[in-house]
């Protein structure tokens, strides 16, 4: 057997007591005997909770999601919910995705409230994470569970807690309850359910979760400019499926074409590398069958249905992806245009998106004298606002990882109503002669141009975390003074609070929670921000650059500048 360290061998040791079940056990003794790395993995952390809850691997060990992880998470979930609402009879609704173990997994978090006296309702089977949300708000439930690791491969679950009104767990309840978990025992844990506080819901709360994005997602389009409008879909082997569909289907949408290999549910993902609308490979049949059969509009959904990637054609009437900032944008001016048309901005309403987004998006918040709030990744802090500013109208926010939320009925990201709005866009830009990305041309030549490129680096394992704390730890170290021959003018640095000119040496705090997070902004207007992802083990680069654009017949020369612009960037800091 392979040298153990000590301190591993007493955390390993400590699985093998009778807390935990046989399998655990023997599962255990063969990673000591054949495979000391993954045990390694296995055991060498606690699984932490990051921008999207708790992901991770699918295994024994601290560092897995597992009955015992998820248990315990539970247990201090239970816990500190009797602290937080001492008078109350505690309600939670769990709902879970496609992956593997997820009907087990949420079968093992409900049997652990319900042991704990706390009414659960169950969903009776795989649904969308908005709609998760939906149900908690719908039900007075005091918190919510998701069973999904998302867009992450096939090995991945996960656990996402929501609160009272529908937003995921935020400050200071974050670090309360992650507080109360780390001060448990995994023999404290109480698995004896009591099913008679077990209640299991379904097509009730689709039908209201349904009627509800048809409301919210419906602006005006007739009837006919619907009908015309030829849609491709794709769930990607996801939630979706359950609800979108229908959704489209209620709103007037009859020319749907569903990508049909992709239709039935499966957490092996069999015709994608990975299920990420982010990647184009992903949404390859999808537009295949857009083709085909003429398309105007492709929509693939991650595998829990809170992101969505949307093709348009382009002005040469080709298929293209667009990415998360430009779908945001024109989601945003769309609903802008209703709410104006519609004589309902009256200075209290705001939009909202985050740190690593498009900058373009405050600058067309004021072309309509709205208020557009920053936050940190995550739409969890978008949800938070609405919470903070409960005076003022939530019109619609996103981020450039492919999420969007269509106001507060929901409160996290939602690829249903998302993707409805989307539809909606493209029947009435179809049915005036004009196109989703004619649209958007528009908003450049009015507001100007910005082009945004994501570049990820992939840093697996222990040796990649530490790769990649040692990355941020240079970088503050010794920032960045000039880029692609333009001077550093601002630093923002999220871990410690300021905004600080480099040139001048003036420095400002940001009001926003401490992150992980480094933004240079240069000379000329670029933007490049860095941080490591909070649900995969990569570290993101997030380009920005912009210029103006005279008119539409200019856009693809100027956009080709702007890509050459971005080449030029990621050469000068070594990341091509």
């Amino acid at each position: 057997m392979t040298h153990i360290e000590p301190q591993l061998l007493e955390r390993v040791n400590s699985w093998l007591s009778p807390t935990f079940d046989q399998d655990t056990q023997n599962t255990i003794k063969d990673l000591i005997a054949n495979d000391t790395n993954t045990l390694k993995e296995s055991f060498y952390k606690d699984a932490e909770f990051g921008t999207g809850g708790m992901r991770g691997i699918m295994g024994v060990g601290t560092n897995r999601i597992n009955k015992y992880t998820l248990g315990k998470n539970t247990q201090g979930l239970s816990n500190y919910m009797k602290t937080q609402f001492p008078s109350e009879t505690l309600k939670v609704a769990i709902a879970y995705d496609c992956r593997h173990n997820s009907k087990s997994l949420a079968k093992v978090v409900a049997d652990v409230f319900s042991a704990n006296g706390i009414q659960v309702y169950l969903f009776e089977d795989l649904r969308a994470t908005p709609e998760l949300s939906f149900a908690v708000k719908h039900l007075n439930c005091h918190c919510g569970i998701v069973l999904t690791a998302s867009h992450n491969p096939p090995e991945y679950n996960g656990y996402k807690v929501y609160w009272q009104d529908g937003g995921q767990l935020v400050p200071p309840q974050d670090a309360e309850l992650i507080s109360v978990i780390n001060g448990l025992e995994y023999s404290e844990i109480n698995f004896k359910a009591n099913n008679n506080l077990i209640q299991y819901i379904g097509e009730d709360i689709d039908d209201i979760f349904i009627t509800e994005s048809v409301k919210n997602g419906s602006f005006n389009t007739s009837e006919e400019a619907r009908k015309q409008l030829n849609i491709v879909f794709t769930s990607l082997h996801g939630t979706s499926i359950t609800a979108v569909p229908e959704t489209l289907k209620r709103a007037g949408y009859t020319n749907v074409n569903i990508v049909e290999e992709q239709r039935e549910p499966n957490g092996d993902f069999p015709t994608v590398v990975s299920p990420n609308p982010e990647e184009p490979e992903a949404l390859k049949m999808a537009i295949e069958l857009a083709d085909k059969v003429d398309g105007d509009i492709v929509i693939g959904t991650d595998p829990d249905c809170d992101r969505l990637g949307v093709v348009v054609r382009d002005l040469d009437n080709k298929l293209v992806i667009l990415n998360g900032n430009q779908a945001m944008l024109l989601m945003t001016d769309f609903l802008l245009k209703q709410w104006k048309t519609d004589n309902k901005i009256n200075g209290n309403q705001f939009i909202a998106s985050t740190i690593v987004s498009t900058p373009m998006l405050p600058v067309l918040a004021k072309s309509y004298d709205v208020d557009c709030k920053i936050v940190l990744t995550g739409f969890k802090w978008i949800a938070k606002l609405i919470h903070d500013f409960p005076k003022l109208d939530f019109i619609g926010g996103g981020e450039e990882s492919f999420g969007f939320m269509v106001g507060d009925f929901v409160r996290d990201k939602d690829a249903v109503t998302s993707t409805l709005l989307a539809c909606e866009i493209a029947a009435q830009a179809k049915s005036k002669g004009s196109s989703v990305y004619e649209e958007l041309i528009k908003l450049y030549v009015e507001h100007g141009i910005y082009k945004e490129r994501l570049v990820s680096l992939t840093k697996k394992g222990i040796e990649g975390a530490q790769e990649i704390k040692q990355m941020m730890i240079d970088a503050r170290e010794n920032p960045l003074k000039v880029v692609n021959n333009s001077k550093v003018v601002l630093i923002e640095d999220y871990q410690l609070s300021t905004s600080k000119n480099p040139i001048t040496g003036d420095t400002t705090a940001i009001d926003i929670p401490k992150s992980n997070v480094l933004i240079y902004h240069t000379e000329d207007g670029s933007k490049i921000a860095l941080r490591p992802s909070g649900t995969e083990p990569k570290i993101k680069f997030y380009i920005s650059v912009n210029t103006t654009l005279d008119n539409v017949s200019a856009f693809k020369e100027t956009e080709q500048q702007l890509e050459a612009k971005i080449d030029a960037i990621l050469k000068d800091m070594k990341l091509s």
